[in-house]
Order: structure tokens, then C-alpha cells, then sequence
């Protein structure tokens, strides 16, 4: 008689196969192990706590839409950073259009924000400017540096060639260095 595993033991694999199947158990314990990873990319490309939880909500909603639709031909880290990352650009769309309309009625100095306070961590600030880079660029320095990633791992994240991982991570720190020198930091 086959034993079946506690979920606290069993596989991603196992997980997935079994949510996959309807196993509320196993989805959650997937969700459960993998919530912080989530959250932290969140984090990282929006730098607000409220907008990272948001977004690793989302996530959650969305994973248990697309579960079934995993193939498993690359890691489930991998698929999940690329779910985090379109959930983000959403979230960052959404904001950007809610801005333009705070804006255009004049009540933006009302709202108060969680931006970076006077003296702030320099670090911070270094992953405020990654925020301003464009899309790509962004995205590979927050999978090469922020999640320590491989070049190789990125691209498959990214869906695109090493080798352009590799020039968008040399794009940005040129950009990086300009934005931070106008901030005053370099």
C-alpha cells in the first residue's frame, strides 16, 4: 500500500501534480512555500509594501487560475517570477493611469505616500532608480542582482537570449550611474 507523503514533505512536483488535480491542500502548501519568494520580487520591482502585497495577491489569484496550465518543461521558481513580473507591470499600469487622473484633478498633494524618507538607505535608493529604468532593463537587474540569478536563468525568465540579458544589465548600469549622480548618491 502506497504511502502518500505530508504535503510539508512532499515535492514542488508532487505539489503541483496534485493542485493540478484539485488537491486545496497541496495548492496551499505550494502558495504557503512559495509566498515569500513571490512578495519579495513584488517588493523589489515597486518598492511599497502595500503595492507588493497587492501584487503577491494577485499572483495567488492568478496561479490558482493558471495552475493546470503549468507544463513543468522549467522550474516552477521560473514561471512564477514571470507570473510576479507581468502581475507587477498590471499593478504599475493601473497605478500610472490612477495617477494621471489624481493629477488632472488636482488632489495628488493629498494623498500621502511611502516614499523614501530624508537620509534614506543608500541601498534604497539604488533600488528606487532600478524602478525608473526601462521595463527590460529593470527586469534584468532585479533577476541578476536582485534575486541572484544567472544570466542563463534570467533569459529564461525573461524569454530572451543570455546574450541579451547581458547587454540590457550593461544598459542599465550605465543608466544607473547617470540617475544616481543626478540624485546626488555617486
Amino acid at each position: 500500500m502506497a504511502m502518500m507523503l505530508d504535503e510539508s514533505e512532499a515535492s514542488d512536483a508532487e505539489l503541483i501534480g496534485r493542485a493540478k488535480g484539485g488537491d486545496r491542500g497541496a495548492f496551499g502548501k505550494l502558495l504557503e512555500r512559495h509566498y515569500d519568494f513571490v512578495y519579495r520580487v513584488a517588493y523589489r520591482w515597486c518598492g511599497r509594501k502595500a503595492d507588493a502585497e497587492d501584487i503577491a495577491q494577485e499572483v495567488c489569484v492568478r496561479l490558482g487560475k493558471a495552475i493546470r496550465d503549468y507544463r513543468g518543461s522549467g522550474a516552477f521558481t521560473t514561471w512564477l517570477y514571470t507570473m510576479t513580473m507581468n502581475a507587477a507591470r498590471d499593478t504599475m499600469r493601473k497605478t500610472q493611469r490612477e495617477t494621471v487622473k489624481t493629477e488632472a484633478y488636482g488632489v495628488h498633494a493629498l494623498i500621502s505616500g511611502e516614499g523614501p524618507a530624508e537620509g534614506e538607505d543608500p541601498t534604497e535608493a539604488l533600488w528606487a532608480a532600478v524602478r525608473q529604468l526601462p521595463d527590460k532593463q529593470r527586469d534584468a537587474v532585479m533577476l541578476v542582482h536582485g534575486e541572484g540569478l544567472s544570466h542563463a536563468a534570467a533569459a529564461e525568465a525573461m524569454a530572451i537570449s543570455e546574450t541579451t540579458v547581458s547587454w540590457h544589465i550593461h544598459e542599465a548600469k550605465k543608466r544607473l550611474k547617470t540617475l544616481m549622480r543626478s540624485a546626488g548618491e555617486v
